[in-house]
């Protein structure tokens, strides 16, 4: 099955893993527990604003050391997420999520992209 190209999410090759590019809006508290293996787990959420006309606001999740990549992100910061989506089935319903993996802060390129153009001698 292939995927098209999709305004602001690109969603690339041909799996399960999507490009999410957008504003920070909020962070959401921690969350932190133990599995029934007894191994400790940590979350933390995101809400990105990917600037669409419907549907805009986008929760991307990041587990473990992922976090420590995601909390370099601060709110009203453009972004690049690379993203893993899936779903599982429990009790007859189909539950999503999006799990955040490459976090990149697009503001500052944005920023010396518009610093160049003003140096220009003509």
């Amino acid at each position: 099955m292939k995927l098209k190209i999709l305004k602001e999410n690109k969603l690339i090759k041909n799996n399960n893993k999507m490009n999410v590019t957008g504003k920070v809006v909020k962070k959401l508290d921690l969350e932190s527990g133990t599995s029934k293996s007894g191994k400790e787990w940590s979350k933390q959420s995101i809400v990105i604003d990917t600037g669409g006309e419907f549907n805009n606001n986008i929760a991307v999740s990041a587990f473990g050391d992922k976090l420590i990549q995601m909390n370099k992100l601060e709110v009203g910061m453009k972004v690049s997420i690379l993203c893993n989506v899936y779903s599982r089935e429990y009790n007859g319903k189909f539950y999503h999520n999006i799990d955040g993996y490459h976090f990149t802060n697009q503001s500052n390129a944005v920023e010396s992209n518009a610093s160049e153009s003003d140096d220009l001698p003509f």
